[in-house]
């Protein structure tokens, strides 16, 4: 580590923008490059590793001939697809795994000054293992489901509004044109904005559970009830990482590229013809991909830390109670039959849920119970 992150005293009261958010995740991560990378590189070393096996074994099942054998090709690329979207599923799963345990690491840091390591981040993990696989999991499929639903009405709509568009100024093929640019954008713009609102509401559960020592339940609502008004910077974080993702993948992709096209591969017959496609440019597709994911997973990981941390500044002074348990230390326990009006930064025990004693949610702005 090349020293302390962020002290306490250095929280802001003054919300994180999104460009504000991107640039601290930005220069936390090159400042602890190699500690942030071992501790996103294990997921996604483990689903490099099932997606080169998954396409080896693909190959030697199937074989590919669009033109002899053509129902094979078929089951060979629903067998691909099937397996990599399990594959990505699971491995999105212990991404989700892996943020929640660098979340209380990294609250633990701005508390102690503590390292960040990777060693610390998954004894956390091993502590509610269970839970998370199982909140994320709901996350995971949750968002899932969404996502696609939004992404076919998307396309829907935006068939009809080029349709209407076309048909209302079809005196003028240029207008039509123009407008049917503006309206597509719009429209996705607006079902951009539905997805991270919804996205958002779930965005701190795995932060919840590490850092409050919260239930699944409990987590979900939580981070619903904390979420609000960050749909912005969440966006603007996603569309970051996803930019930053696919300029990694152009800058291995075009060595790659070069590769092929030296030892006669036409790469413009991938698209209509996959059975030209030869097995070790499947797999180098799947490890190129999979680098790719290691070197900006921690920028997303990062970025929801840090959000998560700045929404309980804003909404309940946490910047206060971080600089309280530093110098006061824990809070003392009081007996179960009394309403505690003071509740710790960070939970001490994260093994079991933290429920409040008189079984119903009483959470206030400043997070008391």
């Amino acid at each position: 580590m090349d020293g302390p992150l962020l002290s306490a005293s250095q929280l802001s009261l003054k919300p994180l923008g999104a460009g504000d958010l991107i640039d601290r995740a930005v220069r936390l991560y090159r400042k602890n490059f190699w500690t942030f990378l071992w501790i996103a590189a294990p997921p996604i070393i483990a689903g490099t590793i099932f997606s080169v096996t998954w396409t080896i074994l693909a190959r030697s099942i199937f074989t590919v001939d669009t033109v002899n054998n053509p129902d094979e090709t078929i089951f060979y690329m629903f067998f691909m697809w099937t397996g990599n979207l399990a594959i990505r599923t699971v491995e999105t799963i212990a991404a989700m795994i892996v943020m929640g345990g660098a979340a209380r690491v990294f609250v633990r840091h701005l508390l102690f000054d503590e390292q960040i390591t990777f060693m610390e981040t998954y004894k956390v993990i091993r502590g509610r293992i269970v839970g998370l696989a199982f909140a994320s999991m709901i996350i995971t499929v949750s968002l899932g489901v969404i996502g696609f639903f939004i992404f076919y009405l998307t396309l829907i709509i935006v068939f009809l509004a080029i349709a209407l568009a076309v048909a209302a100024f079809s005196f003028s093929p240029f207008l039509a044109t123009i407008v049917s640019i503006f309206l597509s954008i719009a429209i996705v713009t607006l079902m951009l904005w539905l997805f991270f609102l919804v996205a958002s509401r779930l965005a701190y559960v795995p932060q919840i559970m590490l850092v409050e020592g919260q239930s699944v339940g409990a987590a979900i609502g939580r981070s619903a009830s904390l979420a609000s008004g960050n749909v912005k910077r969440l966006g603007g974080l996603f569309i970051f990482t996803f930019l930053a993702i696919y300029s990694a993948l152009a800058l291995l992709y075009i060595p790659m590229g070069w590769y092929a096209w030296v030892n006669g591969i036409d790469l413009a017959r991938f698209i209509y013809d996959p059975d030209s496609v030869p097995a070790w440019f499947e797999i180098a597709n799947q490890v190129i991909w999979q680098v790719s994911m290691i070197l900006l997973l921690p920028v997303w990981m990062i970025g929801l830390c840090l959000l998560y941390v700045d929404e309980r500044v804003r909404h309940e002074g946490y910047d206060i109670e971080l600089m309280a348990a530093r110098r006061l230390g824990e809070i003392p326990a009081v007996p179960r039959e009394f309403m505690n009006p003071l509740q710790p930064a960070l939970a001490t025990n994260i093994s079991q849920s933290t429920t409040p004693a008189s079984g119903k949610s009483s959470i206030t702005t400043l997070g008391l119970k």
